[in-house]
């Protein structure tokens, strides 16, 4: 392969991230090469370990290296509290927030029947075992504020009532179509501090 087609197929390859377009990616990709090769040699490395190491934690589905994640290995965290989010970048979110000190569960998205999104592909299937297991005293429902977010946080809340757990909404401060992950900590913890039973 040429220089040029190789060089082309970085900055094409570079889109793939989120929010980069083809000018940022022509900028990191001119940086990386012009500046910093040793920078592009560790990314390329750290990206290749990475993509073939870390999967999925047995119990809550966040990223982990290990079969438990750090945090439901971590015995001093609540158990018996769940806290329900969409993505692995919330569970970081909520967790910087410093507010919350029980478990996660992570759906991996929301409802969404236009894109073939039920019930089974987010492991609900997964959290009813938990519910059955009569393990759980609280799930937090953490989903973002979207319309799909909320008729994931009520299909949940329904599926709680069945099995008598208490569910409860966050609230206060995390707007309407905001997205966790772009929350400040501040924000969230007073979200979490003011849930409300839904």
């Amino acid at each position: 392969m040429h220089g040029k087609d190789l060089l082309g197929q970085l900055i094409q390859d570079l889109c793939c991230l989120p929010g980069v377009g083809p000018k940022s990616a022509q900028r990191m990709a001119y940086y990386l090469l012009q500046r910093n090769r040793q920078g592009a040699r560790q990314l390329a490395n750290t990206l290749l370990s990475a993509s073939q190491t870390i999967g999925y934690c047995e119990q809550c589905q966040t990223l982990s290296e290990q079969k438990l994640c750090r945090i439901c290995s971590d015995t001093s965290r609540d158990q018996a509290v769940i806290c329900i989010v969409e993505s692995p970048g919330d569970v970081w979110a909520v967790d910087q927030a410093g507010a919350f000190k029980g478990i996660y569960f992570v759906l991996h998205g929301h409802l969404s029947p236009l894109d073939g999104i039920g019930p089974d592909e987010l492991g609900l299937d997964k959290l009813t075992q938990k519910l059955i297991a009569g393990t759980v005293d609280e799930l937090i429902l953490a989903t973002n504020s979207t319309v799909e977010g909320e008729a994931t946080a009520h299909l949940i809340a329904e599926l709680a009532r069945k099995y008598k757990v208490h569910a409860s909404r966050i609230a206060h401060g995390v707007p309407m179509g905001g997205e966790l992950e772009y929350i400040d900590s501040g924000t969230l913890a007073h979200a979490f501090n003011g849930r409300k039973e839904i």
